[in-house]
């Protein structure tokens, strides 16, 4: 597995602010932010003058671009966010499920938007993951279930998040056996409590909530999981959160996963 962080982590920053500290932090990769609301880093709408400023990025910082976040599935922004993958060698794109939770009516448009979306990252080459999200259709492992039978393309892939699996109620440890053979990105943080949001940046830091990742990293990496392992902290930009508590954040959790994946036997 290789150890990475969402660079929205450094959302009140610029990108090499994100690539200066995560690389000093240790980790293997990033996963760019193309989220607009939460960061300037891969602004889609000038993507092409991004592109080349990201490439340069990691290549200085010796840092994998592992993934892409882009929360939403319209169709014209996505495009851009495939267009940019290639460009910069980006190889996964993640995005929410949508719909809403529990209710039937919307899990159509949820097949219909994924299709749609699935079809162009196999024009392109990339995959294209969504994850269980609280609030949204496909929130819980029996749904998570439901759209990867739905959809089967190679190019499509679970992204795993065990903060959104708590909160729904479950143990992420049991949860992840059912959907490991379909998870292709791993978005990771701990959670104090099973509220609807994942509690303030530092309470998301690895080792400072409930979830029992040293466990979950262990099923991941028995089930022969050798993709990206990426820390997706969210709110610093909103929290007013410092510079040195982000880097603070970054290292700890980078040192926690470090150590699951020794205690599971998988570094």
């Amino acid at each position: 597995m290789k150890l990475g962080a969402n660079s929205l982590l450094f959302g009140s920053w610029d990108m090499e602010t994100a690539f200066k500290y995560l690389a000093m932090a240790g980790y293997d990769g990033i996963e760019m932010s193309a989220i607009d609301s939460m960061s300037q880093h891969l602004v889609l709408s000038r993507w092409r003058e991004c592109a080349p400023e990201i490439v340069r990025l990691s290549k200085s910082y010796d840092l994998e671009l592992l993934a892409m976040e882009q929360s939403s599935r319209d169709p014209d922004l996505m495009e851009l966010a495939f267009q940019a993958a290639v460009e910069t060698g980006i190889p996964i794109i993640n995005c929410g499920p949508g719909g809403v939770a529990d209710d039937e009516s919307t899990y159509p448009q949820v097949l219909d938007e994924l299709g749609a979306l699935v079809a162009r990252a196999e024009h392109y080459g990339v995959t294209l993951c969504a994850k269980a999200h609280v609030g949204q259709y496909v929130y819980n492992t029996p749904t998570s279930l439901r759209m990867l039978e739905d959809i089967q393309s190679p190019n499509f892939g679970l992204d795993m998040d065990p903060s959104h699996i708590h909160r729904a109620g479950e143990n992420p440890v049991e949860a992840i056996a059912a959907v490991v053979s379909r998870i292709k990105h791993v978005h990771i943080r701990d959670c104090k409590g099973r509220q609807q949001g994942p509690g303030e940046p530092h309470e998301q830091a690895n080792g400072r909530g409930d979830i029992d990742l040293v466990g979950y990293i262990r099923v991941l990496h028995e089930g022969g999981y050798t993709g990206p392992l990426n820390l997706e902290v969210i709110g610093t930009k909103f929290k007013g959160t410092s510079l040195e508590q982000c880097c603070i954040i970054g290292a700890e959790a980078r040192g926690h996963m470090q150590a699951c994946l020794q205690a599971a036997g998988a570094r």
